[in-house]
């Protein structure tokens, strides 16, 4: 087999290397909107510590006007960080470290 070529072709098999399959972070930009862009409550969280399962609404709320922090119920363990970055409207900065999982399903898909 020969070595791939820059543009990810190969001169014999017509194979693509990893490189002519990736694009940067803003081709998922649709697929991130779609993601984001739903009632958050109901998504599924698994916590990295103690792997109970469970909707984002039974999580412990601690918070102010800088952001929040979202516990486990069952361990307490941090499993979402929001902050609201000041001066900067509508800029947040997500940390989800503590959750192992988020099952997210658009209101009526079930």
């Amino acid at each position: 087999m020969n070595e791939m070529s820059k543009s990810g072709q190969s001169g014999t098999t017509g194979e693509r290397s990893d490189e002519a399959l990736r694009l940067d972070g803003n081709a998922a930009a649709g697929l991130l909107a779609e993601v984001f862009a739903v009632e958050m409550t109901s998504a599924q969280s698994t916590c990295a510590g103690c792997g109970q399962t469970g909707p984002v609404g039974m999580l412990l709320l601690y918070g102010g006007e800088m952001g929040a922090v979202l516990r486990c119920p069952a361990c307490e363990r941090v499993q979402v960080r929001v902050v609201r970055e000041r001066g900067r409207a509508g800029r947040y900065w997500v940390d989800m470290r503590g959750m192992t999982t988020l099952r997210i399903t658009p209101s009526g898909l079930g």
